[in-house]
C-alpha cells in the first residue's frame, strides 16, 4: 500500500549552496506521494544548489523566510550542503522556523549537513541522529548521539548521512509526514 500525502504541505528550508539532489530527490518523492512543497529561503526570488563543490540549478522560492509560518505545514525538510547549513545556523529567522516545527512536534528531516541547523535550533540534544561524519563531533558536543546508520528516526527527527541514503531517507520522511505527528521510535 502506497502512503498518500494528499492533503499535506511540506517546508523546504535552504539558503544558496544546498546540495541539489537532497532537495530535489526528496521533492520529488513527496510530490509524488501527493504533498504540496514548497521552497523556502531568505533569497526572496531563486536560490541556487551546488552538486558537491560545482554551482548548479537555480530554483524559484516559493516563500521568502521573512513571509513563512511553519503552523501553515506539516513538515519540515532541511537539505544539506556546506554552505546552506552553514548561513542557515546564523539566521535567527531561520533558527525559529526550525524551532516552531519541533515546538508543534511535527516531523523535521535533515541530510549530510543539514543537522547543523538543528544544532542552533537546540532539536538534538538526547536524539539519535546521523549525518555527514565530519559533523559527529559536532552533534556530540550538542548533546546528541551520532551513529553511522543510512536513517535514523528518533521522535519525528528523521536524519541520513548522504545522497547515496535518500531513497531510505524518503521512505522515512513519508511515512513520518503521512502519521501526522512526530514517530517514537528510533530505526
Amino acid at each position: 500500500m502506497s502512503l498518500t500525502l494528499a492533503d499535506k504541505k511540506i517546508a523546504i528550508l535552504v539558503a544558496n549552496g544546498f546540495e541539489q539532489t537532497e532537495l530535489t530527490k526528496p521533492r520529488e518523492a513527496l510530490l509524488e506521494a501527493g504533498a504540496q512543497v514548497h521552497i523556502i529561503s531568505p533569497e526572496s526570488d531563486q536560490v541556487q544548489g551546488w552538486n558537491h563543490y560545482d554551482k548548479a540549478d537555480f530554483f524559484p522560492v516559493d516563500v521568502e523566510l521573512t513571509a513563512a509560518k511553519a503552523d501553515l505545514y506539516d513538515g519540515l525538510l532541511l537539505p544539506g550542503g556546506t554552505v546552506n547549513p552553514d548561513q542557515l545556523r546564523v539566521n535567527k529567522q531561520a533558527i525559529a522556523f526550525i524551532k516552531a516545527f519541533f515546538k508543534a512536534n511535527k516531523p523535521v528531516a535533515a541530510i549530510c549537513h543539514g543537522p547543523w541547523s538543528l544544532i542552533e535550533a537546540d532539536a538534538v540534544r538526547d536524539r539519535t541522529v546521523t549525518s555527514w561524519p565530519s559533523l559527529q563531533t559536532d552533534l556530540k558536543n550538542a548533546g546528541a548521539t551520532w551513529v553511522d546508520q543510512a536513517v535514523v528516526v528518533d521522535n519525528g527527527l528523521i536524519t541520513s548521512r548522504n545522497p547515496d541514503d535518500i531513497p531510505a531517507f524518503n521512505q522515512q520522511l513519508i511515512q513520518a509526514i503521512a502519521a501526522g505527528t512526530q514517530q517514537l521510535q528510533t530505526v
